[in-house]
């Protein structure tokens, strides 16, 4: 950003079926991260590659591969929340056919049938986050991306929407998550491996379990 250089010499991969917890004080390049890796920001340097996609020279392959809820979750407020998980599904090129199928089991993962003909506009921010993470996996995709997602809840609510990031990933699941988080208990309730980053860089990029004995070194 002009003469400041947000992220720097960051180079890292995710494995499938893995929770990568990206962790770092507000500031530090997370949200930068997140935004080069699901293509709504140029790097000035560099590359990434989604499920084997380069963001930049194949986006849109790319983008069909990622699942994205930002810090703010894309919600439209006077739309029901199944109206706009059909809208979603289909702005994602979810099959005709298969939307119907694809918005039901988005809702079911997600905690959200009892609210399904709701105005989102009227749900508690809890159902709204669920929302955002109904949208991001709607269209199954192969790898999410997680901004901030318990920022603002309560603690019960933080809880559930844990527990639902857990069961989306991790063991015997295809699909790999990276969250974005400043909060330590977080990447220990959920993540199998931890990346730190500081004023822009990686400082760490070690295992949970080395990290909580002690056994991984800034």
């Amino acid at each position: 950003y002009g003469d400041i250089a947000a992220v720097r010499d960051i180079s890292f991969s995710a494995a499938q079926g893995q929770i990568l917890g990206f962790l770092g004080p507000n500031g530090a390049g997370k949200t930068t991260t997140m935004r080069i890796l699901t293509g709504f920001l140029p790097p000035t340097d560099g590359r990434a590659v989604i499920d084997g996609h380069d963001i930049f020279s194949d986006p849109l392959a790319a983008r069909r591969a990622i699942g994205y809820l930002p810090e703010s979750p894309p919600l439209y407020p006077e739309m029901s929340v199944e109206g706009y998980l059909a809208y979603v599904a289909k702005l994602k090129d979810v099959p005709r056919s298969a939307r119907s199928k694809a918005v039901d089991s988005a809702l079911d993962r997600c905690g959200l049938g009892d609210v399904r003909r709701r105005v989102i506009g009227a749900l508690s921010k809890g159902y709204r986050q669920r929302v955002g993470l109904a949208q991001a996996i709607v269209h199954d995709p192969p790898v999410m991306i997680l901004d901030e997602p318990t920022v603002g809840l309560d603690p019960i609510q933080i809880r559930e929407i844990r527990s639902l990031i857990g069961s989306l990933a991790g063991e015997g699941s295809a699909r790999t998550v990276i969250l974005s988080t400043h909060i330590l208990p977080e990447v220990e309730a959920i993540c199998q491996r931890v990346i730190i980053m500081h004023r822009g860089r990686k400082a760490l990029d070690a295992p949970l379990g080395e990290l909580q004995s002690g056994g991984a070194s800034l």
